[in-house]
């Protein structure tokens, strides 16, 4: 079971995302509306956190719901969206519940998010779509020195999974509370795995280097 490190940093969390990274959700919202489209239907937010996304996809005509671990952060979450304390691996869901679950900024968080990927696909209707937007494993991490915009410099550090606080800014999310790395092939085997069909990726950054990769799977009918 994945640990609610996020208690300590709940409100700090808040202002981040709401404030501080104005600029940077934005563009994280862009992409995931590219990629979800509209609605209706019920739209599992999953590891929702404080429920930060809930508003676009209000906007997008779904209808959300969200699960995370973190009591600290359900309470800013739930008065923005319907939410459960539960585990990403272990949903209180049942089998082709939903038309579409989305997890946003959050597979770092998890220590195995290819079993996170399996339950999404688990809860996902025929047809359903799972859309994945988080930081890009190739650029973003531990292993990733992006103290200069236009070069990113990357160390030996790629292929480690396990979790740690290392990082470039030291007052950052990742500093605060660490971060399990998940290499590309990792994610893409996952979604294979799962039994989904992957329809599209999208990367996108705020300078020529992407520091976002997103994509969309969906269950087989």
């Amino acid at each position: 079971m994945t640990t609610a490190l996020y208690d300590d940093i709940a409100d700090w969390y808040e202002e981040y995302a709401t404030v501080g990274s104005a600029p940077y959700m934005d563009r994280v919202r862009s992409v995931l509306a590219e990629l979800l489209g509209a609605g209706p239907g019920r739209c599992l937010d999953l590891c929702c956190g404080t429920g930060a996304h809930a508003a676009e996809l209000h906007r997008l005509g779904w209808t959300p719901v969200g699960v995370d671990l973190s009591a600290g952060q359900l309470r800013h979450a739930r008065s923005r969206l319907p939410v459960a304390g539960a585990d990403a691996t272990a949903l209180p869901l049942a089998d082709g519940a939903l038309p579409a679950v989305v997890c946003v900024l959050a597979h770092t968080d998890m220590p195995d998010y290819p079993a996170a990927i399996a339950e999404a696909a688990r809860v996902l209707a025929p047809g359903g779509r799972l859309v994945h937007v988080g930081v890009h494993p190739c650029f973003v991490g531990a292993f990733a020195d992006r103290s200069e915009p236009e070069r990113i410099v990357i160390d030996g550090g790629y292929a480690t999974r396990e979790r740690t606080t290392r990082s470039w800014n030291a007052s950052g999310v990742r500093a605060r509370v660490g971060a399990w790395h998940l290499p590309l092939a990792d994610l893409l085997t996952a979604v294979a795995a799962a039994g989904l069909v992957l329809d599209e990726v999208v990367e996108s950054g705020s300078g020529p280097i992407p520091d976002v990769l997103a994509l969309r799977a969906t269950r087989p009918r």
